[in-house]
Parts: C-alpha cells; structure tokens; sequence
C-alpha cells in the first residue's frame, strides 16, 4: 500500500525468512560462517541458537545457497515428531525408498537399514549429505538421541552424516541435560546469535529499505530509529513489524518522515502496548488500533479508506487530497503486461540492469497477459497430475514461446542453441534462487502418480504460478514445498556469436564479451573498484551473487550477468 508513496518497488518490511534482505551483521556473519565450517568440518553437530525472530532461519536460508555442489541437504522445519515420523522425514527428504520387512508398518530399522546403505553408497561417490532442522528445541531428549545414533556411521576421515541443530535458547538447555551429554560433546561449532546494537539497528533498517528500492534519504528520523531499537530490543523480526506499521501510518498521514511519535503508535498497534507517553500522543478515544481500518480502505476503496483512517488518526491535513493524489496503481493488474514481465522479482537497487557496453539483443519476449499471475485463485494443493505436462519435451516446446522462439522437433534443446538460448538444469533449486534468477522456468513437481511438469511463470511472497498449456494455477508456497525437491530448467541467451554450447569457461569471445559486461557492472559501482582485470572482477561478481564458479564463467555467471546488463530475456511476473 504505502511503497509507491516511499519510492519502494515492494514493502521492506516482511517477515518471510527471504536470504535477498538479509542484513550481514557482525554477528549474522559469525553465525553464517560456522554453518559454513560445520559442512566442511568433517561431521557431527553444528548448533545455532538465538531468540526468537532474531534471525536464524534466514541466516540458514543463506547458508543453503552457498553448500557445496556434491552436498544434498535435508531440511525438517517441523521437529514435532516421534522417532519413527522423523526417520520417515529424513529418507523422504533424500528420497530413500524405504520397504517394510513383513507387509506392516514401517519400523525404526526398515528406516534405518536403507539409510545407512544410502550414506554408505553416496560416500563411495564423493557426496556429502547434511540434515537440517530448525525450531530443534521442540526435539523430544529420545529423538536426539536417535539423531546422535546416526551419527555413528563414518569412516577413518568424517561422519557420514552431517547435522545442523537451529532452535531458540532452550535448545542449548536441553542439549545441557545429562543424559545427552554424548551428543553435547559431538557439537564440532556452536554459536548464538544475539541481537543488534543500535548502530546496526539504523544499518538494518536502511539495508532493507534499499533493497526494497530507496534511492533518497531514510524517511526514518535518527530519533525514530533510536525508537524502534528500544522498543524492539534490536530483535529483526519485531523491526520489521514495528518499522512496516511505522511507514503505513506516516502514509495515512501523508507525512515523508517517520519521527517517534509514529513509532510510538505504532508499537501500540503491533505490540499490543499502553500508548507511550509523549506530548504528541493521541487522545484515549484515538488511542485503540489506529491502523485496523487500513484493510478495509485498501478492499473498500480511497473514500472508504480516508473516512476510515480520519475516524481512528484525526491528524491534522489528512483528508486534503491526500489519496485522490497518489499516482501509484491500485492493483498490479492495472499495468501493462510488457511492463509487469521486465520488472525483476526481488532485486536490490544494485541488481538494476547496466546498459550494454558493446552489442544490444533486440529479440523481445513473449510475455503472459498481465492479470495472468494475479486473477487465478490461490490452491493449497497441486493441481491433478493429468493437467500437467508428463514429458520434459513438451515442457521445453511451451517454455520456448516465453523466450520468443519455437522450439519444435525431438531435441528442443539443439534447436534453443542454433537460436541463441541453451538450456540449463539443476535438481538444487530453492525459492530464493528463482527470485534470484527471476526467469520462467520448468518445474518438476512429484505428485503419487509419478513426477510431472509445469511451467512456474510468477511468484509472489506467497505462490506461485503454474501453467501447462493453456491452464494456470497459482499454488501456495507451502504447497509447492510438498511437491517439490528443486529440480528447475530453464534458458538463457547466450553472447553474440556463440555457436557452441557453454559450460564453466575461462578463455573464448564468451568470456571477453563477459569481461565487457562486468566492466560496465563496475563501472556503475556495483563491484568493487579496485578489481582491475577479468579473474578478480568475476571472482568480486560471483561472490556478490552467491556463486561457486571456482574461477570459472559458470552459466548461472552468465544468466546473472544477463540479468544485470540488461540482455533482452523473460521475468518472472510479480503479482
């Protein structure tokens, strides 16, 4: 409602544990680092600890884009179950088959058996496997101890199994119990993530803020921040909270700054606190949920929405065309679909597109109509496997129109790259890497009839679109999670005159157009200066985009590269 008001392309605000906004505090440096030692120290338990919403589960959602390529990864963010339910997670989340000896139910040891078979086979072939879990203080004292069990399984150099523990304080309490001091003493890293000091706290909010788009001054006054740090204990989720009321009401109120006054109010909204006492305060009657009304403005309309917040601010100025004057549109419908698909998904102001140094695609995209992410009803199941595309093939052939090319024939992909596209798969893709990417793609989702395909062509912070020929779906995230294991594939557009396909490069006009591209990248102050040739600016670029490339020009460096420099190719729409 209010980011078009601040400049913003989407409110900084959210709560969703999205790694784009993290903000790399000192301490959320420390605590990414020893997740990162922990995979690569050899096995056992790795532990992170903070208080509630202080930041954990984003600093692991971070961690996950940055584990290395011969890792799979297990992640349970519901730890509420008994010891048979978590094994059963566990070889489902490594799609362990798993066959009950005898026609019953599964026992601990139909689990066990093909799991340590699984270590034992992925080891043999250079693999690492790490299990996750998170809110682990809800692990029952016997459920750990299974979980130290598997840690059992190793060889003369590592664990074959390596654990990553994220909970809330009590779980250091409950590893200090007595009867799991065996598993205490396997913690290999431990780190507890605090809050941040009010200097970070003025950081993180003008962090997030530009992520969002700010490109002028903070509209939060040094004395409001000093506010919100107070109130809020430097604790990030509580910031966003308060931060995100702050700026809907100094909207309401047409105001460009947020001073403490706003932020006093708003504490009272969201925290559910007595009204601060400061002189600007307002009266007892003005007092009880100052914004409960903004809702009904945003579904009722601007009339409703100036009678509703007049009746609960009463500020002076409010009602003096105040929204008659906004410019921003009301929904995303209402803007053009070529203007909705170029737009990037979650891109901080760094991530803009660069104007090309040398050549210039000129081929457009097709794009879906504008309403076409938005007007479909939100599902939280996927849609049946005989909607859904069976052949990867057929996939291919749909996604081709997207990138403006037909890609007919038995081999879509040969064809992509007699066109100037090449195709690209990977089975380790996360949410946060498609709005990184921000490209249509195709998804593999594995329903009880056998894996099937779609097209994902929007996301937004809760779903996203799916389509297979002519039908659209709009499926929660938490529903995609059930039915997806991350294989993605997708295209890009190659340089100019790439007649091969490209795989990790370092030397061919494939990396000299790159060095031109990445030039012009730090020459609009989005790498660092002193990167004065090829190696150190690739090295600076993938470091900056969460890439392993090994000092190689990657296809994921080459897509990003693309995205930043303005090559002509599809977005992801973003309702």
């Amino acid at each position: 409602m209010y980011a078009g008001f601040f400049g913003l392309r989407q409110p900084p605000f959210s709560i969703a544990p999205d790694p784009h906004y993290l903000f790399m505090s000192e301490r959320h440096r420390e605590a990414l680092a020893h997740l990162l030692y922990g995979v690569q120290g050899g096995g056992g338990f790795v532990l992170l600890t903070g208080e509630i919403g202080a930041g954990k589960t984003t600093v692991c959602r971070a961690f996950l884009e940055q584990v290395p390529a011969n890792c799979r990864v297990a992640y349970i963010f519901n730890p509420k179950l008994t010891v048979n339910d978590l094994l059963k997670t566990i070889c489902h989340e490594f799609q362990i088959e798993v066959r009950p000896d005898g026609g019953g139910p599964a026992t601990i040891k139909d689990h066990l058996d093909p799991l340590n078979e699984y270590l034992l086979a992925s080891h043999a072939q250079g693999q690492h496997n790490l299990l996750i879990i998170d809110e682990a203080q809800n692990l029952s004292p016997h459920v750990l101890e299974q979980l130290r069990l598997l840690t059992n399984l190793e060889t003369h150099e590592r664990k074959l199994l390596q654990i990553v523990l994220i909970g809330q304080p009590e779980l250091r309490s409950l590893l200090a119990q007595p009867e799991l001091e065996q598993l205490a003493q396997r913690v290999i890293a431990r780190f507890h993530l605090g809050a941040l000091s009010e200097d970070e706290t003025r950081q993180y909010v003008r962090h997030r803020m530009e992520v969002a788009g700010l490109t002028g001054p903070l509209p939060f006054s040094d004395a409001a921040v000093a506010r919100v740090h107070a109130l809020t204990r430097g604790v990030p989720r509580r910031i966003n909270l308060l931060c995100d009321r702050a700026l809907l009401g100094a909207y309401a109120s047409d105001r460009r700054e947020v001073d403490p006054a706003i932020v006093d109010r708003a504490a009272q909204e969201v925290f559910d606190t007595p009204a601060p006492a400061l002189s600007t305060a307002p009266s007892a009657h003005t007092a009880a949920r100052p914004w409960a009304a903004l809702g009904l403005g945003a579904l009722g309309g601007a009339a409703v929405l100036g009678t509703a917040v007049f009746a609960f601010w009463q500020w002076p100025g409010l009602l003096q065309g105040l929204l008659p004057t906004r410019a921003e549109p009301a929904t995303a419908t209402a803007l053009p679909a070529a203007t909705r698909a170029a737009e990037p998904g979650a891109v901080p102001p760094s991530a803009q597109p660069i104007p090309s140094p040398s050549t210039t695609t000129t081929s457009t995209p097709a794009t879906l109509p504008a309403a076409a992410a938005a007007d479909e009803p939100l599902l939280n199941q996927p849609p049946p496997s005989s909607a859904l595309l069976t052949a990867e093939t057929s996939a291919w052939r749909e996604l081709g129109p997207l990138w403006g090319q037909p890609l007919a024939g038995d081999n879509p992909c040969a064809v992509a790259q007699t066109q100037g596209l090449q195709c690209f798969r990977t089975a380790r893709m996360s949410l946060h890497g498609l709005r990184q990417l921000d490209r249509p793609g195709i998804l593999t989702l594995h329903l009880p009839d056998g894996p099937v395909r779609a097209l994902a062509t929007a996301l937004s912070a809760d779903s996203l679109t799916l389509q297979a020929g002519t039908q659209r779906w709009r499926l929660s995230l938490d529903a995609l999670a059930t039915v997806w294991r991350g294989e993605y594939a997708t295209l890009w557009r190659t340089p100019p005159g790439t007649t091969v396909r490209l795989g990790n490069v370092s030397t061919g006009p494939a990396v000299q157009w790159m060095d031109q591209r990445l030039a012009a990248i730090q020459a609009a102050g989005q790498l660092p200066a002193d990167a004065s040739d090829f190696s150190t600016r690739l090295h600076a670029f993938q470091q900056s985009q969460g890439i392993d490339g090994g000092g190689k020009a990657t296809p994921m460096t080459f897509m990003q590269v693309n995205r930043l420099s303005g090559v002509a190719e599809p977005r992801l729409i973003s309702p």
